[in-house]
Order: structure tokens, then C-alpha cells, then sequence
């Protein structure tokens, strides 16, 4: 049970793979799993799912972008739960929408809710996390954030890669208060809300040629790869990247 007795809070985990981490987290024994979404009836339905599997969780509407709803959802976990040990910056949009790849609007709608939500959520977390002793921030980040791709709007690259180096700043700031902080790197995934031409079955199917174990990756694996940086397993682990790619960025 590698979640034993810790309390964590989701962004972005009404479905995908926040779903699906806050569903593995309940499983290994979370004290709490906090669901935080924009989508109250989706995540309304990932607690409840949660709570008939036996486990514990509550959902919060957070809107990532939005400082004071940050700070309300962290404040809200300590008060009902008495700490935060886990905070998972998994809330994010696609940029591959976009027709337009140097879209002004798109640009700051990429950058606002994939990297300033994640500094929002550090800024509040780490701050609760430092009064407990202690804990684990994982960010979501993508194999974008290091290598380019010719068929994304620049601000998604900006925005993933701009996590990449919270996460390493974060490490290397608060590794002295017991907070550790991680990222992880997914490569093809099942389609988000948000995609567009990484939805397109053609561009699926030629993007895999050069993944290397020649197919896309599931949500739970990287929800396995979450929970082990969530957890004791990774005590010694700060400021590192965890790519879930099946080799694409090794070719």
C-alpha cells in the first residue's frame, strides 16, 4: 500500500489520467484523494466510483489559472484532512487544435493553464506541504516538453517545457523542507478532450512508426509511473524526469 495514510490532491482528474492516478492512489491506500476539475459532473462521478471501490476521495471545482481557487482547494484539503502529501499538476490542454501554430490567443490559453496552473498549484501546495514536513509533487509534463514536434502550436512545446524546469526549480528550492519534486513525461497517449490532429487515426498511425514498442501508451501506466514518485519508493528521487514514451525520445 504505497499511499498509505497520505492525502493528495488531483488537478485535472475528472478523467484521463488524473482519473485514473486518483483511482490507483485510492487502491494503494490513500488516506484522501482530493479530485480537482473544471468538469463537476465527471468528477463528481470519478469520487463516486472511487468511494464504491472502498476507497476515499472528495471532488473540488479548481480552475487552474485561477490563483485564489488554488488557494482555496489547497486550504480546503488541510482543513477536512489536516496535511497535504501529495500534489499532482496533471490539469492541461492539447495544442494540437490549433490551425494556426503562432496563434496569439491559443499562446496564452497553452501557457496559462499548463504552466502558470502548475506554478499556482507548487506556490500553495509546497507552502502546505513545507507546515507538514514534507511531500511529493508530481507535474505533468510531455516528451514536448523535450523534444519539438512540426504539428503543435509552439505554446504547447513553451507550456510543457516551462514544467520541466518548475519542477527542477521547485527540487532544487525546497529539497531541504522535505518536499521532492518530480516530472513526468508521457509520449502518445489515448486522445484528450482537448486534441486535435493527435486524434487523427492517420497521424496516430505515422506518428507510431517511430515509437520504438510500436504503439500507444495507456493512462494507468502512466498512473504507475505517478505513484511511484508519489511514493516512499522514491524518497531519494528530486528534480527528475520520468518519461513515459515507449523509447520515441531514445530514437
Amino acid at each position: 500500500m504505497r499511499m498509505k495514510d497520505k492525502v493528495a490532491l488531483i488537478s485535472g482528474a475528472a478523467g484521463g489520467m488524473g482519473a485514473a492516478t486518483a483511482r490507483l492512489f485510492a487502491r494503494e491506500g490513500a488516506r484522501a484523494v482530493v479530485v480537482a476539475d473544471i468538469l463537476d459532473k465527471e468528477g463528481a462521478a470519478t469520487v463516486a466510483e472511487i468511494e464504491k471501490a472502498g476507497g476515499h476521495a472528495s471532488y473540488i471545482h479548481l480552475d487552474v489559472t485561477d490563483e485564489a481557487q488554488w488557494q482555496a482547494a489547497v486550504e480546503k484539503t488541510v482543513t477536512s484532512y489536516g496535511r497535504l502529501d501529495v500534489l499532482v499538476n496533471n490539469a492541461g490542454i492539447s495544442g494540437s487544435a490549433e490551425t494556426d501554430l503562432y496563434d496569439t490567443a491559443a499562446w496564452d490559453r497553452l501557457m496559462g493553464i499548463n504552466a502558470t496552473g502548475v506554478f499556482l498549484g507548487m506556490k500553495y501546495g509546497i507552502a502546505a506541504m513545507k507546515k507538514s514536513g514534507g511531500g511529493s509533487v508530481i507535474n505533468l509534463s510531455s516528451i514536448s516538453g523535450i523534444v519539438g514536434q512540426g504539428y503543435l502550436h509552439v505554446g504547447y512545446n513553451a507550456s510543457k517545457g516551462a514544467v520541466r524546469l518548475i519542477t527542477k526549480a521547485g527540487a532544487a528550492q525546497h529539497g531541504r523542507d522535505g518536499v521532492r519534486v518530480n516530472s513526468v513525461h508521457p509520449g502518445l497517449m489515448p486522445p484528450m478532450r482537448t486534441s486535435g490532429r493527435t486524434a487523427d487515426p492517420a497521424m496516430r498511425a505515422k506518428t507510431l512508426k517511430g515509437v520504438p514498442m510500436g504503439r500507444a501508451g495507456e493512462v494507468d501506466e502512466v498512473a504507475h509511473a505517478i505513484l511511484f514518485l508519489a511514493s516512499d519508493d522514491a524518497s531519494y528521487i528530486t528534480g527528475t524526469e520520468l518519461v513515459v514514451d515507449g523509447g520515441w525520445t531514445a530514437v
